[in-house]
């Protein structure tokens, strides 16, 4: 019986406050019982959970909506496409800046083995249109989202085309049993974050902040202004309201369960999740979401520019401003290729160093500096790059919304009932 209250109290009590009290004792289990390795296996299993679950999820998503709705994916769709590829391009252009006037220098020493990159633009887009036609069952094991949107959609127009209630009520039942699964999974989530934070606290010393602190000064620097700068006046400029009360949710929501994972695919359910809080379509994020775990990366691309003129000012290369638009060009196209290479950013900045002369065993050395400061980096880049997603999706559709003239949520735009981005007029 005392079991039972327990669990119904935790049931009852506010998510994020339990995640804060799971990053506080997963912190102090690092420090005083380091040797307890079973505490960090509950991070390793909630991770695994959740990557298991999400392929599958979205699978089911996008032939349900696809099957039951419309027989096209509308505008809002596009907007979001468009709002991805925006943000990654200014993330690229931020970095380079940044790298610009804050160069950084690297101890370049030996190189590690970490696998092959891709050699050229040209591979990163063969392997993206390969694995868009992967064997389905392949795509959904291996959670290859570029497969499973294509056969998803595949299927869901076919499904469409059969018209059978029957079948429609099966798909209806299976994606609401799953999407029950999830939120099981997601409600288990402090443990899960504290057995992460364990890890990290009791396997990391704070040597490697005295070695690149500078440097992840500049990349966490540079992240924090695009999540708090560039993103909110793209966000603005499309609602021409104040973007901060639907930022500052989807960063509560999703940044922080993603910082804590480091995968944005591990992160779908929760962005899931959290777009059905926020009254949107079905129809778009199912799709929108798994597709920005793939293209959206301002993180990623950040963290190439950045490392890349690292790289370049370290071996006293002079970056003009034609390399320096190049350089921005290749983080673009190599962070939209991110989420299918092993290893996810570190392994495109060879790439990115290539146009700079920088050889691949030096470029390799800088992947070795990443995979070092990854602890920081990955976690802040992957938070960045998996809330952005949900945060466009809305503005899309919120953006749909008032020209349908359909009143926003007031639970997030409450204090604002007029556009706070449009100029003002005197009224006589």
């Amino acid at each position: 019986m005392k079991i039972h209250g327990w669990v119904k109290t935790y049931n009852s009590s506010n998510l994020v406050l339990r995640i804060v009290i799971a990053i506080f004792w997963g912190a102090i289990f690092g420090l005083l019982l380091p040797s307890q390795k079973w505490i960090g296996e509950l991070g390793v299993i909630f991770v695994s959970a959740l990557k298991a679950v999400a392929p599958i999820l979205v699978f089911i998503l996008i032939v349900c909506s696809l099957s039951l709705g419309k027989s096209h994916l509308d505008r809002r769709f596009a907007k979001v496409i468009l709002l991805y590829l925006v943000s990654t391009t200014l993330a690229s252009v931020v970095a380079v800046l940044a790298g610009t006037f804050c160069p950084q220098k690297l101890y370049l020493v030996n190189a590690v083995e970490t696998g092959a990159p891709p050699t050229d633009i040209l591979d990163v887009l063969h392997n993206l249109l390969v694995r868009a036609v992967s064997n389905p069952l392949a795509a959904i094991v291996d959670a290859n989202y570029i497969g499973i949107l294509v056969w998803g959609m595949c299927l869901g127009f076919a499904l469409k085309k059969m018209s059978s209630d029957t079948t429609f009520a099966v798909l209806r039942d299976l994606a609401n049993a799953v999407s029950l699964v999830v939120r099981w999974i997601i409600n288990l989530a402090p443990f899960g974050i504290m057995g992460i934070m364990f890890t990290s606290v009791s396997t990391n010393g704070i040597e490697i902040f005295k070695t690149y602190g500078s440097l992840i000064l500049l990349l966490v620097g540079t992240m924090l202004f695009m999540a708090f700068v560039v993103t909110p006046l793209i966000v603005g400029v499309v609602l021409r309201r104040d973007p901060f009360p639907l930022i500052l949710r989807c960063y509560k929501s999703s940044g922080v369960t993603a910082f804590f994972m480091r995968s944005s695919a591990a992160n779908i359910p929760v962005n899931m999740a959290l777009c059905k809080k926020l009254e949107l379509d079905r129809k778009l994020y199912s799709v929108s979401i798994p597709l920005g775990a793939t293209i959206n990366m301002s993180g990623a691309a950040i963290t190439i520019a950045i490392m890349t003129l690292a790289a370049a000012h370290t071996l006293g290369i002079q970056v003009s401003f034609t390399s320096a638009l190049v350089v921005c060009l290749f983080a673009t196209l190599s962070a939209c290729g991110a989420g299918g290479v092993t290893g996810g950013s570190l392994l495109l900045i060879p790439l990115a160093c290539a146009p700079l002369g920088i050889s691949s065993d030096i470029a390799m050395q800088v992947v070795a500096v990443g995979l070092m400061i990854s602890v920081v980096q990955d976690s802040l880049e992957t938070a960045l790059n998996s809330s952005t997603d949900v945060i466009f999706t809305a503005t899309a559709e919120y953006s749909s919304w008032k020209k349908q003239g359909k009143e926003l949520p007031k639970e997030i735009f409450r204090e604002h009932t007029q556009d706070s981005f449009a100029p003002k007029v005197d009224q006589e």
